[in-house]
Formats: structure tokens, C-alpha cells, sequence
């Protein structure tokens, strides 16, 4: 026999039903005990206030008496709690007689209900009502003071205003002790609620979009909304409605605020401008009355000048909810560390420097603290942002969603009040013409619901000018100076300088009039621009003397990397080389686009490799076999970019993703073959990691081998380094070239006889880095050479000893890049 099952078997217990629906309930609900005793219990309340009232008038009546007196007197009372215990029997018996509950509803209260639609509206329903209501309760009120002053209800009514009058300075001495309470709490919370909105009227501002340089396609769209602003009937009248919000997102200094004040000084509207921290304060509910204030004058300055610009500055920090965001790299860590070498992080392309930058974040979020770890921390760019709790306060961002898009109360006292008082509808609140712009550096980090359309309906990003863009915004800065720039240096100046924003180029103007002006000139020449530049990305050099040997470990370190990006980065330039060590490096040379580009090929990815591992190769060929720490940042690029090559880029012998195998955690590429999934891992990171090394071995011989064929431009650009310190690309190129640039005359470098004297002073260098001695032999002193010989002279003083396999590391000079003052012989300290 099957065996029967109970509901509680199985998954669970079996729901036995829902909630039944109203029109199936025939019987009235059941009412809580207070709503079947408050009636009587307010007028049981007051024939006691009545009993009261007659014994305060004659003292001599006792309570009894007094209670007897008012059952004769007070009969009306009885009476209404006679019809309120018939109301509550009349409930009581609809609570549980169908039949009778149902002839009430249908028969009574449904003609009823029926007879009042068909005759009357909604709105002319609930005046009776409320008409109804109202003399109830002065009958009432009638009633109770006719009582206490003996006087028929009319005419205590009438008494009541003079009664009021009597009790006058009593109620205002009440009042006023409330008011001086509620006062201290109201004018504490008012000057927390002031500050941190700055409104500029239309002759304030003087800035126009012909101030505004490199940003052309996103002032074409806010010009756009300015038309709309200004005629809104152009889309209204079709059916549409304004914008009403524009964010403009990218990275600092790019001109997201010029643009707003732009957009008010062409429209001549009001502008208003909220400090980020405007609405972050310590009490919670002041950020609340804040944004209402904020939106309150702002209503008042679009009625009286048809129109108003509101404009919220870093919206990050005002449009989250607390969440933590992360952004992208923006500052330096400037760590001391022992491995310290040149900065290896500058040479790569932008690409391959974005790439290290998160291997770096990855590497920092994991709590190592090794070595390596250490150093990228040290020259690479880092940054983040956490959240700071939603705008300071509970509701503030509600309130500023609200007042974006929420329903607009009427305006004004009597039309809220007295017209609502008097039965009549207030007028529609007004079209408030209001802009709202924001500006961001972490748009990612915004609330969704204050993105949405109908709050912020348009979203530009506002990038880095392109090289147009910057060519006009130099050319806009320079002409507010006098300056000696031909077209063709500010093209230069401006090909150099990528992702060089508004701010940074203003700032480099200035900063080469602040030169011009110490050497006593008024006029700024392109060297003044170029010096500014180097102090503006590499900052003052560090007052440090080096001893020879190093100093010049230091200069073929760099030169090395130099010949490497000269010539295998055909995708980059040089901007400059130096050995002068600044905050966080000790030397560096720095390659610059010389055109926008977007993407980064297999090649170019190699051949900043072979700049960075340029570094290993040339130590070991210089020095015998020798190199130094300093080539530990070079080799953490090299590898890092080799392995992003081999697994996440598709150029190496693996198609599959690296990084995305890992996040779906489908193993790591290449890991066949059998045994437990550990030993599959395992064999596919040895695999891996083969690879990587095959391609940087492979890597590390091409650069051995440009090397030998540039040696001696390694030895002459490492001479004009121990000279000059510092070198712009023109002069890397002046040497190469066999030209004068703008410091270094490279005419010198192609005699061989003065080669010689670099070949010695280089053996004497080693030799004393060997001993840990002063080379016997001064540094050759450059002379301008007429009559230039052949191109590359005595040929290659190397015994091919070096094989090229060794595995290095390539990220900074020998020992980095020290700062060296060179000896007093009249050789140009730049």
C-alpha cells in the first residue's frame, strides 16, 4: 500500500493561502479597540471638564453634586454617547453579519455614493465635506464655552476672540519661550547651512568661448545647450523639452570649468558656482537645507533674468553614495629605496606606461613588500579616491535628485494658502529655465540616478587637446605675452608636450616668462620653453656631486638607452636626456608621440623593451661583464610587457587571454597535459614563464647587437651628458646627425681623434670603477671640429667577449642617474 504523505514532507511546509481580496470579504473588519472607545472617551472627557467648570464657579458644590447637576444639564452628552454605543453595535453587528453589512454598503451608503457622483465632483464633494466638518466643530466648540461661560453657543462664540484677546500675554509669553528654544537650533543650523555658493551676475564674468582653446568639438555641443537655454521654444514648442544638465568628465586641468564660465559670460545669465565641499558638513540633515536653499535662489534668479547657470565643481564629491571608486594614476610615490636607478618608467610608450602603472596598482593591492614591489611603488604613478559617506549627510543626494527632476510646489503664500483656504486651485508653479553643469575627473564614480535623462541629459568628455588643440591653446597663451616662437618651434613645442592640458600649457607659459624674467629678458625664447618644461616634469635637480667614476657609469647607462630609443622607437621621439637626479630618479631618458596615436603594435612593444634592457646589455659591455642594481626597474618593465605580450595581447605563441583565463578561472594558457589541475597550473605558468624568458633573451641580443654598432655614439652622447647633464631630443639628434643643436655641437663627435680620447677616458672610467679609484685621465673637453671626417672613424674597441645571453634588468643608469656639476673649465652648465 503507498504510503501517504503529509504536506510538512519534502521541500517544506505547504502554503496554505493568500491574502484574501476586499471584494471577497462580505463582512465589515474588525475595528481595534481604541477606535471603538475614543469617541466616548473624548466626550466622557469632556462632561468632566463640564463638572470642573461647575465647581470652579461655586466652590461650595462638591463633586457629586456637581455630577448630578450636569446629568440635568449636560443631558446632551448621554445623548451622544447613546447615537456613538448605537454607531459601535451598528460595526459590531456589520463585523459579523454578512447579510446585514452588504444592505448597508449596496442599499444605503451605495445610492448615497451614486447620487453624489452623478451630481457633484471630486473637488465640490470634499468643500461640502469640509464645509460640513467645520460646523461641527464650532458647534462643538460653541457648546463647551457656552458651558463654562454660561452663555448660549452663539454667543459664546462670539465671546471666543475677546476671550482669546484676555488670554493674549499669557500665549505670547508661551510662545516666546518656545521661540527663544526653537531659535537657538534654527540660527545654529542657518550659518551652518550658509557658504560654499558663489553667485556671479552677468557683468561679472568676462570669460567668452573664444577664450576657450583645444576643445572645439565639445564646445560646438555646449553651445548647443545654450541655444536652448536661451530659446527653449525651439524644441518645446515641438513637443521635446529643454536639456536641463550637461556633465563634462576628463582629467584635471582641461577646461571643464572655463567652459562653464564661458557658457554665463556669453549667455549673461547668473552664474552659480558650488564648492565641492559645500555640502559636506558634521551635523546630518544641513546638507538637506543646503541643496534647498541652492534651488530656492536659484529659482528666484531664473524668474528675474529668464534664465540661470548653475555649475557643480568635482560632482564626484557630490553626486555618490560612499561607494569607493579608484581612478587613474595621478600621483607619484617618492620613496627612498637602496635599488634605486634612472627613471626606467619614462622611456616606455604610453601604452606600455599605463600597463606597468596597473601592474604596479596590482602589485601595491597585494601587500608584498619586496623589493619590487618597492620600486614600483617608487617611480610608478599611482593614484585613487575613496568615497567620504554620500555628500556628507543622510538625504542630501536624495535632495538633490528631488530638486533635478521632482514635482515643483506652487510659488508664494497666498497663492499655496490663502487661494487653497479660500477653495480655489493655485496657479502652476513657472518653467524655470535653470542649466545645470557639472564637472568630473571620476565620472565612474556618480550616482546612476543622477546620470539618468531628465536630471543630466548630455555627457561630454572633455580629453586632452590633440596636437591642433594644443598648437592653438600655446598659440592663445603666447600671444598674452611677448615671446620669439616662429610657428615652427611652437609645432615642436607642442609635439613634445602630449596629454599637455589647457592648465599644464598655461602653466608652462608662465613658467617661461618666470625665467625669461630671472635672466633679465622680457621676451620668451624657445629655450626659456624648454627649460620650463624639463623643470616642469622633472623638477629642480637635487644639489648632488658624484664622484667621476659613477658619474660616468651614470652618463653610458643613459646613453644606452638613448641609442637604443633612437634608433629602434620609431614610434616616439626623444624629448630629453639627463643624468641629474631629481626626487624620485637618477637619471632618465624620456621619449615623447610625435603624432596621436591610439593603438601600440607587436613591434613598437619590442623595441621598448630593447630600450629598457638597453640598459643590462650596455653595463655588461662597457664594464666587463659588471652591472649594477640599477638596472632592476628596466628589467621589471621588460618583463612585465614580455609577459602582457606573451598572455594578454595575442603576440606570442598563445592565442588564448591570459588575464581573462584567471578571471573566469579556466587555468592559465597553454596548461595541457595530464595530472591534478595544480600540476596543469603549474606547468602552464613554467611554460609561460619559458616563453617570456625566450623572447627577452632573444630581445637582449638584437639590443647587444645595435649596441656594438653604435658604440661610438654610445660613448658620445654618454660624454655630452658628464658635459651638459641635461639634453633635449634636438641634441640626441645633433649628435647623430653630426650637427649643431641647441646645447651640444654633435660636429665634434665625428673626429676620430677626439673619438680616441672618449675611448680612453672610457678605459680609464673602467678601470677605476674596477680598483674603486679616480680615473687617471680628465674628461676630454669638446672643441668645434670644421673639418668632419668620416662617419664612424676607428671602428669598434670591443672584443666580442660579451655573448649576449646574460639576463638582466634594465630600468636606471648603473647606479641611477646622480647630479653632476661639471669642473670649471668653461664647459656650458645647462
Amino acid at each position: 500500500m503507498k504510503k501517504a504523505t503529509r504536506p510538512e514532507q519534502g521541500l517544506g511546509l505547504t502554503y496554505a493561502g493568500g491574502r484574501p481580496r476586499e471584494e471577497d470579504i462580505l463582512t465589515r473588519r474588525k475595528l481595534p479597540l481604541w477606535d471603538r472607545i475614543k469617541w466616548l472617551l473624548l466626550l466622557a472627557v469632556i462632561w468632566l471638564i463640564l463638572v470642573m467648570t461647575l465647581m470652579g464657579d461655586n466652590p461650595l458644590v462638591g463633586f457629586l453634586d456637581a455630577c448630578r447637576i450636569q446629568v440635568q444639564t449636560a443631558y446632551w452628552v448621554f445623548i451622544l454617547m447613546g447615537l456613538e454605543v448605537i454607531h459601535q453595535l451598528h460595526f459590531l453587528i456589520s463585523e459579523h453579519w454578512a447579510a446585514y453589512n452588504q444592505f448597508w454598503l449596496n442599499k444605503v451608503w451605495g445610492r448615497w455614493a451614486r447620487f453624489t457622483s452623478a451630481n457633484f465632483s471630486a473637488w465640490t464633494k470634499f468643500r461640502i465635506t469640509r464645509v460640513i466638518s467645520w460646523v461641527i466643530v464650532l458647534a462643538v466648540i460653541g457648546i463647551i464655552a457656552g458651558k463654562i461661560i454660561h452663555a448660549p453657543p452663539v454667543l459664546a462664540l462670539s465671546r471666543i476672540p475677546a476671550l482669546a484677546w484676555g488670554a493674549l500675554p499669557f500665549v505670547l509669553q508661551i510662545v516666546l519661550i518656545l521661540l527663544l528654544t526653537v531659535s537657538q537650533f534654527a540660527l545654529l543650523f542657518w550659518f551652518l547651512s550658509r557658504g560654499g555658493v558663489d553667485v556671479y551676475y552677468p557683468d561679472d564674468i568676462k570669460t567668452r568661448f573664444s577664450d576657450v582653446w583645444g576643445q572645439d568639438h565639445v564646445l560646438e555641443r555646449v553651445k548647443e545647450n545654450i541655444i536652448f537655454l536661451e530659446n527653449p521654444e525651439l524644441v518645446e514648442d515641438r513637443g521635446g523639452y529643454m536639456p536641463g544638465g550637461i556633465l563634462l568628465w576628463g582629467p584635471p586641468g582641461t577646461g571643464k570649468t572655463l567652459m562653464a564660465e564661458a557658457v554665463a559670460g556669453e549667455t549673461g545669465k547668473p552664474y552659480v558656482f558650488v564648492d565641492p565641499g559645500a555640502f559636506i558638513n558634521m551635523f546630518m540633515g544641513v546638507g538637506v537645507l543646503k541643496v534647498k536653499s541652492l534651488f530656492r535662489k536659484l529659482r528666484k534668479l531664473s524668474l528675474r533674468y529668464g534664465g540661470v547657470i548653475v555649475f557643480f565643481d568635482e560632482a564626484d564629491s557630490l553626486g555618490n553614495r560612499g561607494i569607493a571608486q579608484g581612478g587613474m594614476p595621478g600621483g607619484r610615490f617618492a620613496a627612498p629605496s637602496a635599488m634605486a636607478g634612472c627613471h626606467g618608467f619614462s622611456y616606455a610608450s604610453a601604452s606600455a606606461q599605463w600597463r606597468l602603472t596597473e601592474s604596479a596598482l596590482l602589485a601595491n593591492t597585494s601587500g608584498e613588500e619586496d623589493v619590487t614591489a618597492g620600486r614600483a611603488r617608487q617611480v610608478l604613478p599611482v593614484g585613487g579616491m575613496g568615497g567620504m559617506g554620500g555628500m556628507g549627510g543622510m538625504g542630501t543626494l536624495q535632495s538633490l535628485l528631488t530638486e533635478l527632476s521632482g514635482l515643483k510646489k506652487p510659488r508664494g503664500f497666498i497663492n499655496r494658502v490663502v487661494r487653497r483656504a479660500l477653495g480655489m486651485r493655485p496657479k502652476p508653479p513657472p518653467h524655470y529655465r535653470i542649466l545645470v553643469m557639472m564637472a568630473s575627473n571620476m565620472a565612474e564614480s556618480l550616482d546612476p540616478a543622477l546620470l539618468r535623462p531628465g536630471r543630466i541629459d548630455r555627457i561630454y568628455r572633455v580629453g586632452y587637446p590633440s596636437k591642433v588643440g594644443r598648437v592653438r591653446t600655446f598659440e592663445g597663451y603666447l600671444a598674452k605675452v611677448t615671446h620669439e616662437l616662429t610657428p615652427e618651434q611652437i609645432d615642436k613645442i607642442a609635439t613634445i608636450t602630449p596629454y599637455a592640458s589647457g592648465a599644464k600649457i598655461k602653466d608652462l607659459v608662465n613658467e617661461s616668462l618666470i625665467i625669461a624674467i630671472r635672466d633679465g629678458r622680457d621676451v620668451i625664447t624657445y629655450r626659456d620653453v624648454i627649460k620650463a618644461k624639463q623643470l616642469k616634469e622633472l623638477g629642480p635637480p637635487e644639489d648632488v656631486e658624484y664622484i667621476e667614476r659613477e658619474r660616468h657609469a651614470v652618463a653610458v647607462h643613459e646613453a644606452c638607452h638613448a641609442v637604443l630609443a633612437y634608433r629602434t622607437q620609431r614610434h616616439m621621439n626623444i624629448d630629453l636626456a639627463t643624468i641629474e637626479k631629481g626626487a624620485d630618479y637618477l637619471g632618465m631618458v624620456k621619449p615623447v608621440k610625435p603624432e596621436d596615436q591610439y593603438t601600440t603594435w607587436r613591434s613598437e612593444f619590442e623595441a621598448d623593451i630593447q630600450v629598457f634592457l638597453a640598459s643590462l646589455a650596455g653595463e655588461r659591455m662597457f664594464f666587463d661583464e659588471d652591472n649594477s642594481s640599477g638596472v632592476s626597474g628596466d628589467l621589471e618593465g621588460a618583463t612585465t610587457i614580455a609577459a602582457l605580450m606573451e598572455g594578454v595581447f595575442g603576440m606570442g605563441q598563445t592565442v588564448s587571454s591570459l588575464s581573462a583565463g584567471q578571471r573566469l578561472q579556466i587555468g592559465t594558457p597553454g596548461g595541457r597535459g595530464k595530472g591534478t589541475q595544480e600540476d596543469a597550473e603549474a606547468i602552464a605558468r613554467r611554460m609561460l614563464a619559458d616563453r617570456i624568458e625566450d623572447n627577452l633573451s632573444r630581445l637582449l641580443e638584437q639590443t647587444v647587437e645595435t649596441l656594438r654598432e653604435n658604440e661610438r655614439y654610445v660613448l658620445a652622447v654618454s660624454h655630452a651628458l658628464e658635459t651638459y647633464k641635461t639634453l633635449s631630443g634636438e641634441d640626441i639628434e645633433a649628435i647623430f646627425e653630426g650637427q649643431r643643436g641647441p646645447v651640444v655641437d654633435g660636429t665634434v663627435y665625428l673626429d676620430d681623434t677626439f673619438l680616441s680620447r672618449l675611448r680612453e677616458y672610457h678605459l680609464a672610467a673602467k678601470v677605476a670603477h674596477h680598483e674603486h679609484s679616480k680615473p687617471d685621465v680628465e674628461l676630454p673637453v669638446a672643441e668645434p671640429v670644421y673639418a668632419i671626417a668620416d662617419g664612424y672613424g676607428a671602428g669598434n674597441f670591443f672584443d666580442g667577449s660579451f655573448n649576449g645571453n646574460g639576463n638582466g634588468n634594465g630600468s636606471q643608469g648603473p647606479l641611477g642617474a646622480p647630479t653632476y656639476d661639471p669642473p670649471s673649465d668653461g664647459s656650458d652648465n645647462d
